[in-house]
């Protein structure tokens, strides 16, 4: 029999603890950016759009649109657990570019880059564990036991 301690301490992999720590993880990266970043994006998309930096060279347009992309769509796949692995690398690389880029790799200072670090943490987590048993993904990518007929 286990103790609570031991289920606490040493959970162990695929339990319920396990699964539930990663759709806590998945919903608060997930809303954070979709909300406090990505929405912001896409409301004011035709404003923002010629004042948006051009790091790849594609235009700002196009920078901007890929932004939105990771940071709205991405993330609500994200918070669905919905093609999970797919989300977290589109926002992986957006924070990489965000926090390499745009913030010069600092992570203290005027222009920080703290919190695209931070993010690109949580999502390469995210992208190496999966999205766990709760999400979108689990339920139509899951194999399916063999059926046994009663002998």
């Amino acid at each position: 029999m286990k103790t609570i301690a031991n289920r606490l301490f040493a959970p162990g992999p695929g339990t319920t603890l396990n699964h539930g720590a990663l759709l806590v993880l998945r919903l608060w990266l997930g809303l954070s950016m979709f909300f406090l970043h990505g929405l912001d994006k896409l409301l004011h998309f035709g404003s923002k759009a010629s004042k948006f930096p051009d790091l790849l060279g594609l235009g700002s347009t196009c920078a901007l649109a890929l932004a939105v992309f990771a940071e709205v769509f991405c993330s609500a796949m994200l918070v669905l657990g919905l093609l999970s692995r797919f989300a977290a690398f589109s926002l992986c690389l957006t924070m990489l570019v965000a926090y390499a880029l745009v913030h010069k790799l600092a992570l203290s200072g005027a222009s920080s880059g703290e919190l695209a670090f931070i993010y690109l943490g949580g999502y390469l987590a995210l992208l190496l564990a999966g999205p766990g048993r709760y999400s979108a993904d689990a339920c139509l990518f899951a194999k399916t036991s063999k059926f046994t007929s009663p002998a």
